[in-house]
């Protein structure tokens, strides 16, 4: 019997580009074991390898901007073969953080309340958005893009620093300001119609950022299982996989939660989690009996076309 062809996807160019290398290094190294592997970056000789290795599924293990939202689902919907997680619809909305919050909002989940702050119309006058913000949201706020993923470019202002956080991001034309929601960070996993499960996170850091999420030495402590009564985990599982469905997201997707006040709130949902050695989905997996592999193909067996 012919062992299955799987093209992985890794690299690209968003600024997630080097957690998206470990994450298919990290596929490759798993799923060479039973099938055929080949790494190819999402570039011009995509088609090329495509043609040559002819594979029966392209594992998408690309995060951020041009891999996650949307546009490299479509050039993968015309090469009609079938691909993992999320299609082109649902992987727009959720890395789309305004459409996906108002999506959240209509549907009665909790998520911080924010205002859109657009640079080329929205003067940088301290007293302007200063006065703005103690009126709809109060300080201290969360100021990020509206298109990243992994907590890139993503800050915690207090009024003093705000003006000098918000010119770091005005290359992105257009971003979020949130309220900060304080307390526990809580991640769930979904697996297609299946609840996984959730892990928490303790950041040593002031938050669970980049460093803390790709770095050892940030030393972020994963506790599992979480200590939640049977009530409120249930409860933020089936949050999870309401926002799941409501996206339409297909696959694997990890929705990252603040637990405060005894109140969830849905911060966002990632459609393509890393596969990373710090990664969360893969702890949770393991946790519930399921191994790296046995997730893979978990993974690989729900890919198809025309989501």
């Amino acid at each position: 019997m012919k062992k299955k062809k799987i093209l992985i996807l890794g690299g690209g160019i968003s600024k997630e580009r080097e957690i998206s290398l470990e994450t298919a290094k990290q596929v490759n190294n798993a799923l060479k074991k039973k099938y055929l592997t080949l790494l190819s970056e999402p570039n011009d000789s995509l088609i090329k390898n495509v043609k040559k290795f002819k594979p029966n599924i392209i594992f998408n293990a690309l995060h951020g901007r041009f891999g996650e939202d949307g546009y490299i689902q479509s050039v993968l919907e015309g090469l009609k073969i079938k691909y993992t997680h999320s299609g082109i619809l649902s992987s727009s909305i959720a890395m789309d953080k305004i459409i996906s919050k108002e999506i959240f909002i209509k549907n009665k989940i909790l998520t911080p309340k924010y205002l859109k702050f657009n640079f080329s119309n929205d003067i940088l006058k301290k007293n302007k958005i200063t006065n703005k913000i103690k009126l709809k949201l109060k300080f201290p706020v969360v100021i990020k893009p509206i298109n990243e993923g992994s907590s890139v470019d993503v800050f915690i202002c207090f009024e003093k620093n705000l003006i000098k956080n918000l010119k770091k991001l005005e290359k992105y034309k257009e971003i979020l300001i949130e309220e900060y929601i304080g307390g526990r960070e809580i991640q769930v996993a979904i697996l297609g119609k299946k609840k996984l499960g959730a892990i928490e996170l303790k950041p040593k850091r002031k938050f669970y950022d980049y460093t803390a999420k790709y770095n050892s030495k940030a030393k972020t402590e994963h506790l599992i299982p979480v200590s939640l009564s049977l009530k409120n985990m249930n409860k933020i599982l089936n949050i999870a996989f309401k926002a799941h469905n409501l996206l339409r997201c297909r696959g694997v997707t990890r929705s990252d939660f603040k637990f405060y006040n005894n109140k969830f709130y849905l911060l966002e949902i990632n459609t393509q989690p890393g596969m990373t050695k710090l990664s969360l989905v893969p702890e949770i997996a393991a946790y519930k009996g399921m191994n790296f592999l046995n997730l893979l193909e978990w993974i690989l067996n729900d890919a198809s076309i025309n989501k």
